[in-house]
C-alpha cells in the first residue's frame, strides 16, 4: 500500500449507478459490478466509504412538479439511497467483502445510524462503510452528504464517480468539440456552473481542503491510476 497516494477515499455513486438500462430500477448485475470495482480497490488496502443517491428509485422533481412539498419528497429520496446501500451490501458480502451500511436517519432494523467514530473504526478495521440517507436533512443532496462525510472523515480524496472520463466544458455527447479539464479550482467550478456536484458540496470541500476526483468507474484502469496519483479524469482542488 506504500505506493498509494489515496489511502482513504470516498466514493460517491449516484443511484443511477446502479439502475437497469431505463435507468430507473435496481439491477442486481450492475451491484455486482460496482461491488468487484470496490472490491478490487479494497483487496489493496485502501480504507473505502460510500455515498450513494437514489435517482434510480426516486427524483424528487417528479413530485415537486406535480405540487409536493420539498421536505417530503427529499425524505422519500433519502429512504431511497437505504435500499440501495442494502442492494450494495448484499452484492459486497457475496464477494467476501466485510461490509457496513449507516443510516442517518434511525433504521436500526436495517442500519446503524450513523456515529461518526464507529464509522472510522469500521474503516480502520478494514471494512466498507456505506453511508445513506444522505444528511438525514431536506434541502441537502447527496453530493452535500458526500462532501460532509468525507470531511468528517478525514478522507484523502472524494472520488465523484461518473460514466465520463472527466469534467468538459461542454456535454461531450452532444459536442464533439467539448474540451476535457485535467485539473480544476474548485472557484473555477462555482464560477464556470460546471455540474461536478452542487455548488454547497463544492464550498463545503473547498473549505476543507478535500480534494474531488471525478473519473470514469466503469474504466476498470481509472481507479486504480488515480490511487497511484497518476493523471486520469480530473482532479479538483486549490
Amino acid at each position: 500500500m506504500t505506493d498509494l497516494k489515496y489511502k482513504r477515499i470516498l466514493l460517491k455513486l449516484s443511484g443511477e449507478a446502479l439502475g437497469t438500462q431505463s435507468g430507473f430500477g435496481i439491477d442486481v448485475s450492475e451491484a455486482e459490478s460496482i461491488a468487484s470495482r470496490i472490491k478490487d480497490v479494497h483487496a489493496l488496502g485502501v480504507q473505502v466509504a460510500v455515498v450513494i443517491g437514489a435517482g434510480n428509485l426516486w427524483r424528487g422533481k417528479q413530485g415537486l412538479d406535480r405540487g409536493m412539498d420539498r421536505a417530503t419528497a427529499d425524505y422519500m429520496g433519502m429512504l431511497g439511497t437505504v435500499m440501495n446501500a442494502l442492494v450494495l451490501m448484499d452484492a459486497l458480502e457475496r464477494q467476501g467483502v466485510y461490509t457496513r451500511v449507516q443510516s442517518a436517519i434511525e433504521m436500526r432494523a436495517v442500519a446503524e445510524p450513523y456515529i461518526r467514530r464507529r464509522a472510522i473504526r469500521h474503516l480502520e478495521k478494514g471494512r466498507v462503510v456505506i453511508f445513506s440517507a444522505g444528511t438525514g436533512n431536506p434541502y441537502f443532496s447527496t453530493d452535500t452528504a458526500a462532501a460532509l462525510r468525507g470531511t468528517e472523515l478525514d478522507v484523502d480524496v472524494l472520488i465523484k464517480a461518473t460514466k465520463v472520463d472527466g469534467v468538459y466544458d461542454a456535454d461531450p455527447k452532444k459536442n464533439p468539440e467539448a474540451q476535457k479539464f485535467e485539473e480544476l479550482k474548485y472557484i473555477e467550478v462555482i464560477n464556470r456552473r460546471l455540474e461536478v456536484m452542487d455548488s454547497t458540496a463544492i464550498t463545503l470541500c473547498m473549505e476543507n481542503n478535500l480534494p474531488i476526483m471525478v473519473l470514469n468507474l466503469w474504466d476498470k484502469q481509472a481507479l486504480f491510476s488515480a490511487l497511484k496519483g497518476e493523471k486520469v479524469g480530473t482532479l479538483v482542488h486549490d
